[in-house]
């Protein structure tokens, strides 16, 4: 399986997947034209779109990519909070178990696609899980999320994301260098390194290739510290992205 990091962070997340018969996007929270640019304007090799939540640095180029004939697959409270709606708008809704909301599993070409949730503060997050039908290996995608409320599966890829150290932005805290409103919306709604190496240390890694890294925080995070504590706790060849 072939990854490409199109962008991350917030100021745009998109990721490309490519089993060699077959494309799809992760996301699309870069504006359209630069998405075609990154894409060699080759936008028609893509076969569809997966979407996580509402926020545009994860959904922003969404109405054009259906314009241009791409299919967007994503749960029902994300498409009704971007107000999406056409054939090319497929959407999905959970069951709810508990606390938890669960998902059918559905086909995209050759992949098999399976939502979670995650916790956020939108309608309707998911993270997913992909398998590849044709090379039988599989990838954990999850992002903007304050933590798993489930286990990591047995996969060839993760991707996830590390927005904080907890450290760091404490520290800032303590010498006024960041709000307190804003330290805990950051907290309640994206992954810290710790919480991160926990969910690793929970995981059987034992197929995993490598670890993609996503979504760091420009001033709250410290990329050689996260490097180092995921690479040591999975033993697996780790990039940040």
């Amino acid at each position: 399986m072939e990854i490409e990091v199109l962008g991350t962070g917030s100021s745009g997340n998109c990721y490309k997947l490519d089993n060699g018969s077959s494309t799809l996007l992760l996301e699309c929270g870069l504006p359209f034209k630069v998405i075609q640019r990154k894409l060699g304007f080759k936008t028609s090799e893509i076969g569809a779109c997966l979407i996580t939540h509402e926020h545009l640095d994860h959904a922003k180029a969404a109405k054009d990519l259906a314009r241009a004939g791409i299919d967007l697959y994503m749960t029902k409270g994300t498409a009704e909070a971007l107000k999406l709606y056409g054939h090319r708008i497929n959407t999905f809704e959970g069951i709810k178990i508990g606390d938890i909301l669960t998902y059918k599993a559905f086909n995209i070409g050759c992949y098999r696609i399976t939502p979670f949730m995650t916790i956020h503060d939108v309608r309707e997050p998911v993270g997913y899980v992909i398998s590849d039908l044709l090379q039988g290996e599989q990838i954990f995608f999850v992002t903007d999320t304050a933590y798993l409320p489930y286990k990591i599966p047995k996969v060839d890829y993760i991707m996830i994301e590390c927005n904080y150290t907890k450290s760091k932005i404490d520290n800032k805290l303590r010498y006024g260098l960041i709000h307190a409103s804003l330290r805990n919306r950051i907290v309640k709604n994206h992954m810290s390194l710790e919480t991160v190496v926990e969910a690793l240390k929970l995981a059987d890694l034992s197929k995993c290739k490598k670890i993609y890294v996503l979504h760091l925080s420009d001033g709250n995070s410290d990329e050689a510290e996260i490097k180092r504590q995921i690479q040591e706790v999975s033993g697996v060849e780790v990039e940040v992205c």
